[in-house]
């Protein structure tokens, strides 16, 4: 019987949960599920031997969630504050 290696784990985990966060509805939590994505992603390529595209990538995608969530929050603190 053939078991399945760390990093096939993880990189079938990240494939989930990336396509898990395509199914929020809300835009913040989708970004912040598809963050853990990126990361396990990343975690990925590095076991795989530092696998320069995947890690890249991913630190990219995680890098730009991670500014529009931050957008998003002074947003809704001006929003607060004008009110």
């Amino acid at each position: 019987m053939e078991y399945f290696s760390l990093t096939e784990i993880i990189g079938y985990l990240a494939s989930l949960v990336v396509l898990l966060s395509f199914l929020m509805k809300d835009v913040v939590k989708l970004r912040m599920v598809n963050i853990v994505g990126c990361l396990l992603f990343v975690a990925y390529g590095i076991f795989l031997g530092f696998s320069i595209p995947i890690i890249v990538t991913n630190v990219a995608i995680a890098t730009i969630n991670l500014v529009f969530l931050i957008k998003a929050k002074n947003k809704a603190k001006q929003s607060d504050t004008s009110a």
